[in-house]
């Protein structure tokens, strides 16, 4: 899972450190070939483009980093954390659903990933098998039991993906 988060972030670092260092310097040399840059809005949303994409290289480098981390074993081993697949039972309704913890650019919740910085992963965070945890949703309110938990490294241990 930190194998594929990481793999992920690096071909967007690529993407746009190809963006920033090729295209947006073409971008910018043409529209300065227009003329006046002070009312040339090509130039301007070069510029304007070009800011973005650095901002967000910071984000993903910052990313990396706190993956670098979690490679490092700073992920809990036996509680719910970045890359964990977790299990919960609704203790209402009787139904259960899966999920894996990811960052925020790995979010797809018709596949089952939350980020840990939504309100389930932060209720779900550092929760063990057995725990019971509620969660307050703006239209209801759910009681969830922790029943199954596969952590980053156990599922890395065994050589499969969380």
């Amino acid at each position: 899972m930190i194998q594929e988060m990481r793999e992920k972030l690096s071909r967007e670092v690529d993407q746009l450190s190809h963006e920033l260092n090729v295209l947006l310097p073409q971008a910018i040399a043409q529209a300065v070939e227009l003329g006046d840059l002070r009312e040339n809005s090509e130039y301007k949303a070069a510029l304007e483009r070009q800011q973005f994409v650095q901002a967000r290289l910071g984000q993903l480098h910052q990313r990396l980093s706190q993956l670098g981390q979690l490679a490092n074993h700073e992920a809990p081993t036996d509680r719910v954390g970045l890359g964990s697949r977790v299990t919960v039972l609704d203790l209402e309704t009787s139904e259960t659903d899966t999920y894996v913890v990811v960052l925020a650019e790995m979010m797809d919740i018709d596949a089952g990933h939350i980020s840990l910085a939504s309100p389930l992963g932060r209720a779900l965070s550092d929760g063990r098998v057995g725990d019971e945890i509620g969660l307050r949703l703006p239209t209801s309110s759910r009681r969830l039991r922790i029943t199954e938990l596969v952590t980053v490294h156990q599922a890395e241990g065994n050589g499969k993906k969380a």
